[in-house]
C-alpha cells in the first residue's frame, strides 16, 4: 500500500520524476547552486524595494520556490521575488500604511494570501487556458524587451565604476569562453567563482568593489496573517491586480521556456503551482512571488534538467544564508551584473525575429509593439497590450475570409478543378462555384456580403450559386442571416443557392433556424458530382442551347449550338 501511495504521489509530480538519474541530478545541483547565488542578492534587494525586511526576500526564495517547482508544470521556471511584483506591492500598500510598519507587514502578508487564493481558484476553475491567448509573437517581444530591461538594470548598477565595468566585461568573456569549451557543464557558476577570486585579488591590490555584503540572520514566523473584515474591501482589488502582475509574468515566462525547449506546458497546473507558492509564502513571512526571468533563464542556460533544480536552489539559499553567509558576502555585484548581461544576450532570439520580418510583417509588428511596451510600461500592461494587439490582428484577418471562384481547367473526364481567380479556367455561365474559406461571423459579414453583391452585380452574372462550404468553420446569428438573405436574392434573380459539404455545426445552426427547411434539403450535397448532377438540369435550357463551354457531363443532354463550336477555356 505504501509503494502504491508513493507511486501515485510521484505520478502526480509529473513524468520528469522518472527521468531523474545521476547525470540529471548533477546538472540540477549545479543549476540550483547558481540560482541560489543569483537569488541571494536579488531577493534582499527586492524585499527592500517592496518596503519589507531584507530577510523576507530570502524566505520568498526558499519555500515558495520549492512549492512552485514541485506543484507547477514547467521544469525550468524559477519562482521567487521579482522587481515588477515588488514595485507593484509597495505602490499599492503605501497609501494604506507606513512603509515597514507592523500594519504594512501584515497587509503585505494578507495581500500575498489573497493572490495565492485567486491563483489557486483560477487553476481549479481551469481558467488558466486564457493564457493561450498569449501568442508566440507576444512572447518574442516580451522576452526581448525583458532582456533589454535586465541588461539596462545590470549596466545601471555598473555606472561610474571602471573597476566594476572591467570585472563585468571579464565575466562576460569568461562565460562566453567556458560556454564554448564546456557547454554542458556549470560554466556560469564557475564563471562566478572565478570572478569572486578576481575580486578578492583586486581588493588586496587596493581596488574598491561592491560586494553582496552581510546576509540577514534568523528564521521566518510561521502561520497565516491576522485577518479582519476591513481587509476585504481594501485588499481584494490589490490582490486581483497583483495576481495579474504575478501570473501574467509567470505564464509568459513558462510559455517562452516551453517554446525554447519544446516541452509541454499545462497552464492550469502552472497557475496552481504559483497559487500554492504564494499560499506557502503567506504562511512563512514571505511576500508575493512569481516566475523570475533573472533566475529562469540562467536555469536554462546552466543545463537544468528537472524542477529539482529549483528545489535545490531553494535549499541552497537556506543553507547559504545559514552556513555560508561570510563567503557569500564576498561575491562581487559586478560579476552578478556580468552574468545578467550574459542572460540578457541569450534571451534575444535573432532567428525568430529574422523569420517574422521576412515572412509575416504583421506578427513582426506585434512583437515589436510588445517589446516597446515592455520597455515603457509595467510588465503586466505590456503583456496584456500585446495580447490585445494580437487579438485585433486576428479579428481583422478572420473578418476577411477568402471567397475563391472555382472552375475546371478544361471540359472532359480528365478535367481538374482550379481556382479561376488565380489561373485561367472554364466556368459555367449559369452556375457560379464559390469556395468559402473561413468563418462567417458578425465581423466578417460586411466583407462576405460585399463579395456576394459584387458577384450578383457583375455583367452576365450567373444566377445560380454553389457554395463549397467545407472550410466554412463557423457561422453566428449575423452569418446565418447573411446566407438567408443571399438565398432570397438568388431566388429573386431567377436562380437558386446550393451548398456542398457544410460542416455539422453549421448545419445545426441552419436547422435550428429552419433555414434548411426553407432552402430545401435537396440543395445541400455531400459530393460535387451529385451536386452538379442535380443542379445542371435546373439551369435555363435556352441558355444551355447556346452555350459553347459544355463544361459538365450533364451538358451532353442539352441541345448543342448550331455551329457545334466548343470553347475549352473561354476568355475571362
Amino acid at each position: 500500500m505504501q509503494q502504491t501511495l508513493a507511486g501515485r504521489v510521484l505520478a502526480r509530480l509529473g513524468p520528469w520524476v522518472y527521468e531523474v538519474d545521476r547525470r540529471s541530478l548533477r546538472a540540477d545541483v549545479g543549476a540550483g547552486l547558481l540560482g541560489a547565488v543569483l537569488a541571494l542578492p536579488q531577493a534582499i534587494a527586492y524585499a527592500t524595494l517592496a518596503g519589507l525586511p531584507p530577510a523576507w526576500g530570502l524566505y520568498a526564495a526558499v519555500l515558495p520556490c520549492i512549492v512552485a517547482a514541485l506543484a507547477g508544470s514547467s521544469r525550468l521556471v524559477a519562482t521567487g521575488p521579482t522587481n515588477a511584483v515588488s514595485i507593484a506591492l509597495a505602490a499599492m500598500l503605501l497609501p494604506l500604511a507606513a512603509r515597514g510598519s507592523p500594519e504594512y507587514l501584515r497587509l503585505a502578508l494578507v495581500a500575498t494570501l489573497g493572490v495565492g487564493l485567486i491563483q489557486t481558484a483560477v487553476a481549479l476553475l481551469r481558467l488558466g487556458t486564457l493564457a493561450h491567448f498569449i501568442s508566440p509573437s507576444v512572447l518574442l517581444g516580451f522576452t526581448s524587451g525583458a532582456a533589454l530591461l535586465i541588461a539596462w538594470h545590470a549596466i545601471e548598477s555598473l555606472a561610474g565604476d571602471r573597476a566594476a565595468v572591467a570585472l563585468a566585461c571579464a565575466t562576460l568573456v569568461v562565460a562566453w569562453l567556458l560556454r564554448h569549451v564546456w557547454a554542458r557543464g556549470p560554466f556560469l557558476l564557475i564563471t562566478l567563482l572565478l570572478a569572486a577570486v578576481a575580486a578578492w585579488l583586486g581588493m588586496r591590490a587596493g581596488i574598491v568593489l561592491e560586494f553582496v555584503g552581510e546576509l540577514p540572520q534568523g528564521g521566518p514566523s510561521w502561520g497565516l496573517p491576522a485577518l479582519a473584515w476591513s481587509d476585504l474591501p481594501r485588499l481584494a482589488g490589490i490582490s486581483m491586480a497583483l495576481t495579474v502582475v504575478a501570473l501574467g509574468q509567470s505564464i509568459a515566462i513558462a510559455k517562452a521556456l516551453a517554446l525554447r525547449t519544446d516541452e509541454p506546458l499545462d497552464v492550469n497546473r502552472e497557475c496552481l503551482g504559483q497559487g500554492l507558492a504564494n499560499l506557502a509564502g503567506a504562511a512563512s513571512s514571505s511576500f508575493v512571488v512569481s516566475g523570475s526571468l533573472n533566475r529562469s533563464m540562467p536555469n536554462l542556460e546552466s543545463g537544468a534538467r528537472t524542477p529539482l533544480a529549483s528545489v535545490f536552489s531553494g535549499l541552497f539559499v537556506l543553507a547559504l544564508a545559514l552556513l555560508a553567509a561570510p563567503a557569500i558576502a564576498w561575491i562581487p555585484m559586478a560579476a552578478i551584473a556580468g552574468l545578467l548581461l550574459w542572460v540578457a544576450a541569450t534571451l534575444i532570439d535573432r532567428e525568430q525575429w529574422r523569420e517574422r520580418l521576412q515572412l509575416d510583417r504583421a506578427e513582426a509588428a506585434i512583437a515589436a509593439a510588445t517589446l516597446a511596451a515592455t520597455l515603457a510600461l509595467p510588465l503586466e500592461q505590456a503583456i496584456l497590450g500585446g495580447v490585445g494587439l494580437s487579438l485585433v490582428v486576428y479579428l481583422y484577418r478572420t473578418s476577411r475570409p477568402a471567397l475563391r471562384t472555382m472552375g475546371f481547367d478544361r471540359p472532359g473526364p480528365e478535367r481538374a478543378m482550379v481556382v479561376v481567380d488565380e489561373q485561367p479556367g472554364a466556368e459555367c455561365p449559369q452556375l457560379k462555384m464559390l469556395r468559402m474559406e473561413g468563418s462567417v461571423w458578425f465581423g466578417a459579414v460586411a466583407h462576405v456580403g460585399e463579395r456576394l453583391q459584387a458577384l450578383r452585380a457583375a455583367p452576365g452574372a450567373a444566377k445560380h450559386l454553389l457554395v463549397m462550404a467545407k472550410s466554412m468553420n463557423f457561422i453566428d446569428h449575423a452569418g446565418a442571416t447573411l446566407w438567408e438573405q443571399e438565398h432570397a436574392r438568388r431566388l429573386a434573380m431567377g436562380g437558386d443557392l446550393y451548398f456542398h459539404r457544410p460542416r455539422p455545426e453549421v448545419m445545426q445552426t441552419w436547422q435550428r433556424r429552419r433555414f434548411v427547411e426553407r432552402l430545401g434539403p435537396e440543395h445541400v450535397f455531400d459530393a460535387k458530382h451529385s451536386a452538379l448532377a442535380s443542379i445542371v438540369p435546373r439551369l435555363d435550357p435556352a441558355v444551355c442551347a447556346g452555350c459553347r463551354v459544355r463544361l459538365y457531363a450533364e451538358c451532353a443532354a442539352q441541345p448543342a449550338p448550331a455551329d457545334q463550336g466548343l470553347t475549352s477555356v473561354p476568355p475571362r
